[in-house]
């Protein structure tokens, strides 16, 4: 494992941090988020970069990793989750809301990178991303119907937004570089200069991405502390939980490791941004709803990277 690859945690805590210190100015809390979606873009660029569109329709046939993917993300997980939900959150309506929220929306960006990161197949996670999208825009309503009776309009405009600008655009561009630079000769330096680069300056894109979120909504977890210690245990579990359910998953299947490790981190990243926004959007009264969307990737990331390097560690093992 390279010294970048060894920093990748302390980096994210690091961003963390930071993102909670620049919160506390107000000028750069009032303008942080406009910075969230660029650094994602740049991010999944140099990933984009690195996977050959043909193994896009190879890993959407790849049936059992689509199969058992969907079952925990879209069954499994909204059961495990209000049930934590009503352990934990049952005095807190709105933070219980919130959370589940949360955890029924898979992630559809950062868990590219941390597969990347764990040395996984990106290009099954990306093959599920579509899939995951649409789902989750359909049954979100209906998880807050069954669960608590309560629907709201989705914002799809912010929605169209996460899908054209933080996936599309960089795929396109990704792959039009890829095209140009091979067509024209230039195989040497797209192999040798461009994608090592892009692959080094993948955290400090994720860094920085993570540094503009917590700028942007430190302020609100600041002044309301207490809703992590409330919030922390259910979390916890969750994501230990389904970390592993997602690595039972993989044995069950016989999956190799780098899609074993896809599986783990599509079904244990979250998708904090676009449910965040559809909260402001559906429930603009209850701000409670939105810190607790808030606080999910103060516990998520630093998760997300420990699992990464989990991760790496079975690999090792398994070639030791």
């Amino acid at each position: 494992m390279s010294l970048l690859n060894k920093l990748h945690t302390l980096i994210i805590i690091a961003a963390v941090l930071l993102g909670l210190l620049l919160a506390q100015v107000p000028f750069i809390a009032a303008h942080a988020a406009t910075f969230i979606i660029p650094f994602l873009m740049l991010m999944l660029y140099g990933l984009f970069l690195a996977m050959p569109l043909q193994g896009l329709k190879q890993g959407f046939l790849h049936r059992k990793f689509v199969t058992i993917s969907l079952l925990i993300n879209f069954v499994w997980t909204p059961l495990l989750a209000y049930l934590l939900g009503y352990m934990f959150l049952s005095h807190q309506h709105a933070l219980w809301i919130g959370f589940v929220m949360l955890m029924v929306t898979p992630c559809t960006d950062w868990y590219i990178i941390f597969t990347g990161i764990a040395k996984g197949n990106t290009v099954l996670s990306a093959s599920i991303l579509p899939l995951n999208l649409l789902l989750q825009v359909i049954l979100l309503p209906i998880y807050l119907l069954l669960f608590f009776n309560q629907t709201g309009m989705l914002p799809l405009g912010s929605l169209l937004e996460s899908i054209v600008l933080v996936i599309a655009v960089p795929f396109i561009f990704a792959h039009a570089t890829r095209l140009l630079m091979l067509r024209s000769g230039r195989q040497g330096l797209f192999e040798e200069r461009l994608l090592p680069t892009f692959e080094s300056a993948q955290i400090f894109f994720l860094g920085f991405a993570i540094m503009a979120m917590f700028a942007s909504e430190g302020g609100v977890l600041v002044n309301n502390l207490e809703v992590v210690y409330v919030m922390l245990v259910p979390l916890l579990l969750f994501f230990a939980i389904n970390f592993i359910v997602g690595r039972l998953g993989s044995h069950w299947a016989r999956l190799n490791y780098g899609d074993g490790a896809s599986l783990s981190l599509t079904t244990l990243a979250r998708n904090s941004p676009v449910a965040l926004a559809i909260a402001v959007a559906a429930f603009p009264d209850t701000p409670l709803i939105a810190l607790a969307l808030v606080i999910g990737p103060l516990i998520e990331l630093p998760i997300l990277a420990i699992a990464s390097h989990i991760l790496l560690r079975a690999k090792g093992r398994l070639l030791n």
